[in-house]
């Protein structure tokens, strides 16, 4: 993320001569049912932005960090980018702790000629391409094409889906169904669950009991892919999980417990 920032900032300012700082924008899922993204991403970006200012800042010029905290809300996400545009006169965006709230600020960013880095990982952030925006982690398709080479590998063509409401685990489940095929991979099952949901055992049961899965994948991120591997490990199922890039936190592994 350091990199990315700092060659968009020295891109979009290269030309600048004002002394002032430069004002990085931020709206991050501090709190809330992605804090397990934003706390961290927001501890980050402060880190970076002493770390670049005691070296001497960018171009010459120190950075300021504005930021707040949209606990992954579209409409609060909204809210703060129409603040960073308008009233704080920000340089560069950086945010979106998820799919959801990134895809709600785009047509704001692309509007005001906003550079906008977003730290979620739907590949339809950035397709089709946008001027104005960018993103860091590698795209939930990546993640498909790099989970079906294992299962490849393993032997595994048959398997079950399972995916929840939000942003980005739909967002995976239509690139997993996609690009199933090039890989010669079977979804033989495919469940979902709710963002509130608090157990996944009625689909993962069906799952269970359909004798052609070999794998199950789920696209998700948050404390659901929590629950479907605690109800996972309760049921006893056999074959391999699949958890996404969506997981790789601490929080995950504290949440599903002895399961992880």
């Amino acid at each position: 993320m350091r990199s990315l920032l700092v060659a968009v900032v020295a891109f979009w300012l290269g030309a600048a001569q004002a002394q002032g700082p430069i004002k990085i924008g931020a709206f991050l899922a501090v709190t809330g049912p992605a804090a397990f993204l934003g706390d961290p991403e927001q501890k980050t970006l402060e880190l970076y932005v002493e770390k670049l200012n005691a070296a001497g800042g960018v171009l010459g010029r120190k950075l300021q960090l504005v930021s707040y905290d949209s606990a992954g809300d579209s409409e609060k996400a909204r809210t703060f980018v129409k603040r960073l545009i308008e009233q704080d006169k920000v340089d560069v965006i950086v945010g979106g702790s998820t799919t959801g709230e990134t895809m709600a600020v785009v047509p704001l960013v692309e509007q005001a000629g906003m550079p906008f880095i977003s730290l979620a990982g739907a590949v339809v952030i950035t397709e089709p391409v946008k001027k104005w925006v960018f993103k860091t982690p590698h795209t939930d398709r990546m993640a498909c094409e790099r989970i079906f080479l294992d299962m490849r590998s393993r032997k595994i063509e048959r398997i079950a889906l399972i995916s929840g409401s939000g942003g980005f685990d739909k967002s995976m489940r239509a690139q997993c169904l996609q690009v199933a095929p090039t890989y010669r991979m079977q979804v033989v099952a495919d469940e979902t669950y709710g963002g509130g949901d608090t157990d996944m055992t009625a689909q993962l049961t069906k799952i269970k009991n359909n004798a052609n899965v070999q794998a199950v994948l789920n696209a998700g991120f948050g404390q659901g892919p929590a629950i479907v591997t605690k109800n996972f490990r309760q049921l006893g199922i056999s074959v391999p999980l699949y958890q996404s890039h969506g997981v790789a936190s601490k929080e995950y592994i504290k949440l599903s417990g002895g399961a992880a």
